[in-house]
């Protein structure tokens, strides 16, 4: 229930304080900037309830970045569409690509209903040829030295890999830190990374990371990245032997996309459950960890909420 009244405090921050600020988008936002929240990982995992969240999309993710990958084969493979977008864009910018105009498709899917229906039959195209060519997935399902990339390999050293290992040996440091923000392959990523580093901080045996996202779409990205480190700090306790502590969200632009402010809205008016439960089977190694490996229980929710994507 924690996580919900976190949550909602943030949300209700941006919508009686935020300044209405242009973006990248063009959509528009109401935005603050600076802000914390912080969850009690030996509460409950911080899934949000008054809206569901599909934890296969959150596992999924993560699991990808740990594995080190970057291209959307992976998550496809795992019913996973949340970077679906980003790909795509590269395919109908190409030479290759010869059906009708997807120019600004973020946009324009909302508002023209036969657009939308080309749209799906592109998208569905796309994602089958991910699926069944592998050249096809390699030039086009990849999406740069993103986030994964940075995780396994920043400019050669495996920042994860070292990190597990400087807690279990040496867990007082406060260097315990992995950054995705690596300004010399910013141009090469599809999208610059909006969580752009944590920190580990072990005490009395108990295991806490703190993120700053520099950048937070509080309705559709907020609610995952919660869950995603939270859950990423509880694999880690787990291989180390330690206890858990909080998980620490910092924010720098913190904003509610225009489009956007109805589902919030919405979301307010919902009582919270109680927090669910994350069953971890036992492993060795977290780089052996499969999908199957990751239980979510006792979960309780209200529906979806939908909402555009902004590219």
């Amino acid at each position: 229930m924690l996580a919900d009244l976190e949550y909602k405090k943030l949300c209700l921050k941006i919508l009686e304080d935020g300044e209405l600020k242009e973006d990248r988008t063009g959509v528009g936002t109401k935005s603050i900037f600076g802000y914390q929240m912080r969850f009690d990982l030996s509460k409950g995992f911080p899934l949000l309830t008054t809206k569901k969240i599909n934890f296969n999309l959150v596992w999924s993710e993560l699991l990808w970045f740990i594995k080190g990958d970057t291209n959307i084969k992976f998550l496809l493979e795992n019913n996973n569409n949340i970077w679906n977008e980003w790909a795509f864009k590269n395919w109908i910018e190409s030479e290759d690509y010869t059906g009708p105009d997807m120019t600004n498709f973020g946009h324009r899917v909302l508002n023209d209903e036969e657009f939308a229906k080309q749209y799906k039959e592109q998208m569905k195209i796309f994602k089958d040829k991910i699926l069944s060519d592998d050249s096809f997935a390699k030039k086009y399902g990849d999406l740069g030295n993103v986030y994964g990339k940075q995780w396994r390999n920043f400019n050669e050293i495996d920042q994860l890999k070292t990190l597990i290992e400087q807690i279990k040996n040496n867990p007082s440091s406060r260097r315990l830190i992995l950054s995705a923000w690596n300004p010399s392959e910013i141009d090469t990523m599809a999208l610059p990374p909006c969580h752009t580093m944590f920190q580990f901080y072990v005490q009395d045996n108990k295991l806490s990371c703190q993120l700053y996202q520099r950048s937070g779409d509080v309705f559709l990205g907020i609610p995952f990245n919660i869950a995603s480190y939270s859950l990423l700090t509880m694999l880690i306790a787990k291989e180390c032997n330690l206890e858990l502590g909080e998980f620490v969200h910092t924010l720098g632009d913190a904003h509610i996309y225009s489009n956007h402010f109805d589902q919030v809205k919405l979301q307010m008016e919902r009582e919270p459950y109680n927090s669910p439960n994350i069953n971890i089977n036992e492993f060795d190694n977290i780089f052996d960890l499969e999908i199957s490996d990751v239980i979510l229980e006792n979960y309780e929710s209200h529906p979806f909420i939908k909402a555009p994507i902004a590219v």
